[in-house]
């Protein structure tokens, strides 16, 4: 309830600067785009090619012949871009075939903006920060993989320059809460037969230093942040695997709750002893230097995703006394874990007066680390506290990092929807992968891009794989966008396979048809 009167409080203050921004004149709807937008997906093998299913915002399907019919109205915020009041606003929908639900609401949202201040209403397909949107692999943190989450978001969306250093020091990010919406989803995957929940709370944050100056020739910039999210509140049921029998705890959603969302604090139901984080607290520190000048640009850029404090801070406290003082803070000890074992790095090149091939993205990942194999609370026989078997993208309350079935960050860790025993959880998030991206526009209405990734994964810590297991993925993409009278429509082809043990060996073709315009 105390959510719903925020989101009420808040819908009334954005329906004021509506209000505002409409006596300014009637630009309220200037500028309001559509789309038509029409898929086919056919394969052959398990499951969709990865590639034809991965980062798509969640608007796609494993099965091996899916489609959907989308229709959107958008008005972008930055229509508004001289003004200081600004107003955006969405509607995309889609009925689908052979997706998780027969009926989608893609986007819905409103936002206005006042300066450099956002606040956007509803869901919405949000970018990802730092990275490349066509050819990445995708953030570990805060992706485009699963479908976008219902939230109330405030946002320095651009980076403003802070009043020092004349301009060379720059700030944004983001606060955000919402709600998870595959409630129906889980209960139907599971059969209520594993863990599921219902009516889990999310909660998102960001914040980005830039270092360089856009109003100065510099081609250097380097930008630095903090990607931090949870899942927390709700009701989730655990079953037994022998008996069957359920049992239910109810995750807290009263304003503490919310605070300690924000601040990674509190605990969940039932822990004592050694309490973790409320909830699912998760985060990645991401940098990304840029060189730019006008032929071409090159950006190298680092990922580290984190579940818990050893993963973030890279130590954790290990200093506990011995016998009647086995639980006391005795020494100035720390256990230092390894920051360059897990990491997301890529390179970027951009060639800007090239047009056969204009950009090259090559791609590492490695995740087998994850504070190494053993977690230990200290007790009264064994002081040694160690704090490793984070367990990416899973949890023991919740699903995991997931919404709909697909992971909310990169798509390389497994997402559930893959497991054919109905299972909310991430089988594969311990493997290395290396990942190629190209693109090109050899005509003004003619662009392509090339996507390949191989993989090796071990499964997880608890639950690894009998032996290694690859994969190799592959897609092609090309985008011819018509002239003349038919000004606005595009066609895209798309084949892509799979082979290898992890995704299983699938070859598919995608076609989409778009008509794209402005109603004012």
């Amino acid at each position: 309830m105390r959510f719903l009167r925020c989101y009420i409080v808040i819908t009334l203050i954005l329906a004021v600067t509506v209000k505002v921004v409409a006596q300014e004149g009637s630009r309220v709807f200037d500028g309001l785009e559509y789309k038509a937008e029409m898929q086919a997906t056919i394969s052959d093998g398990d499951n969709t090619p990865l590639w034809l299913n991965a980062n798509k915002y969640g608007l796609s399907s494993l099965e091996t012949s899916n489609g959907y019919l989308r229709a959107a109205l958008i008005r972008p915020i930055e229509k508004d871009s001289d003004y200081v009041w600004g107003l955006g606003y969405g509607l995309d929908l889609a009925v689908a075939h052979n997706f998780t639900s027969r009926f989608v609401a893609q986007q819905a949202y409103v936002e206005g903006r006042w300066k450099k201040g956002v606040l956007t209403i509803g869901s919405k397909e949000m970018p990802m920060e730092m990275k490349n949107q066509k050819l990445s692999s995708g953030s570990q943190t805060l992706g485009i993989n699963a479908r976008p989450i219902p939230q109330v978001r405030l946002a320095l969306a651009d980076y403003w320059s802070l009043p020092v250093l004349n301009g060379w020091l720059g700030v944004k990010g983001h606060v955000a809460y919402g709600r998870l919406t595959d409630d129906n989803w889980e209960r139907d995957f599971t059969e209520k037969k594993s863990k599921y929940a219902e009516n889990v709370l999310y909660h998102s944050k960001a914040a980005y230093l830039k270092i360089g100056n856009d109003e100065l020739f510099c081609p250097f910039s380097l930008e630095m942040g903090l990607e931090m999210a949870s899942l927390f509140g709700g009701k989730a049921y655990q079953v037994a695997v022998e008996s069957g029998e359920k049992t239910t705890a109810y995750g807290r959603s009263d304003l503490k709750a919310f605070v300690a969302a924000f601040i990674g604090g509190g605990t969940d139901v039932g822990e004592f002893k050694y309490p973790n984080a409320q909830g699912d607290h998760l985060g990645s520190w991401v940098i990304r230097a840029n060189y730019d000048v006008d032929e071409w640009g090159f950006s190298l850029y680092y990922d580290h995703f984190f579940e818990d404090h050893s993963g973030m801070f890279f130590l954790d406290y290990d200093g506990y006394g011995s016998g009647e003082e086995w639980d006391d803070k005795k020494d100035f000890n720390f256990l230092v874990y390894n920051p360059l074992k897990d990491m997301l790095v890529g390179a970027e090149l951009r060639l800007k007066d090239a047009t056969l091939l204009n950009n090259i993205l090559f791609e590492y990942i490695y995740t087998k680390y994850q504070s190494g194999p053993i977690y230990h609370d200290h007790t009264r026989t064994i002081s040694d506290h160690i704090g490793g078997v984070d367990e990416y993208y899973n949890h023991y309350f919740y699903g995991g990092w997931q919404h709909w079935g697909q992971v909310i960050g990169n798509p390389l860790y497994r997402s559930p929807i893959y497991n054919s025993d109905g299972k909310l959880e991430i089988k594969n998030n311990r493997f290395y992968a290396f990942h190629l991206g190209l693109s090109g526009e050899p005509e003004d209405n003619i662009s392509y891009r090339i996507l390949a990734t191989y993989q090796k994964g071990w499964g997880t810590y608890t639950e690894p794989f009998a032996n290694p297991q690859t994969n190799f993925s592959l897609l092609a993409e090309g985008t011819y966008r018509f002239r003349g009278f038919l000004d606005g429509w595009s066609l895209t082809g798309a084949l892509a396979m799979d082979k290898g043990g992890l995704l299983g060996d699938n070859m598919g073709a995608q076609i989409t048809i778009c008509k794209r315009g402005l109603i004012k």
